[in-house]
């Protein structure tokens, strides 16, 4: 289903849509979503943990092509409201650069009439995002080994994650990445 990605008055009321190095806070976007007729806003804050797999991470690293992110996520947030119609407002923002452990590196917001839409549609909104929006991950450990990550959401209807050492050599990545 193809989905408008034209940006009009009503999505610029209805959606707050950001990737930038400065994330607005939790009280913000929460505030965005805000509404008279809304009875529930559930929020998603994705934050860096200090440890993977028995290393001790110190940072993480996002990238991004911003034009090209924030279009997907605007079609995120139609194809939200598409699954929820009762989705009244949605606040989609990812950091770029470094993100400290503890700190936040995503946060979404829906808000709707209901609980349950609201609920949902956040827990469907971070799945896609990991999932189809081009922000790339570098997870940084002590002692300055890093380590890029591909998110495990969706690949072929299986989980799996890909993991590629900073200067690794070679190109088993893109063949492995092929088809999928």
């Amino acid at each position: 289903m193809a989905t408008s990605t034209a940006i009009n008055s009503s999505d610029t009321d209805r959606f707050w849509i950001k990737v930038s190095e400065d994330l607005p806070t939790v009280e913000e976007c929460c505030d965005f979503v805000a509404d008279p007729s809304c009875g529930a806003i559930s929020s998603f804050i994705g934050t860096t943990r200090d440890s993977f797999h028995n290393k001790i991470v110190t940072k993480l690293s996002y990238e991004g092509y911003v034009p090209m992110a924030e279009k997907e996520l605007r079609k995120l947030c139609h194809d939200t409201v598409a699954k929820y119609p009762s989705i009244c407002k949605i606040a989609t923002v990812h950091v770029l650069g470094d993100c400290p452990v503890g700190k936040a590196s995503v946060i979404l917001a829906a808000s709707s009439a209901h609980r349950r839409d609201a609920l949902h549609a956040v827990e469907y909104l971070i799945d896609e995002l990991k999932a189809r929006v081009p922000i790339w991950k570098r997870e940084v450990y002590e002692g300055s080994d890093s380590v890029w990550k591909e998110n495990v959401e969706w690949k072929d209807g299986q989980q799996r994650r890909v993991m590629v050492e900073e200067g690794a050599k070679g190109g088993g990545d893109d063949d492995d990445q092929k088809g999928q």
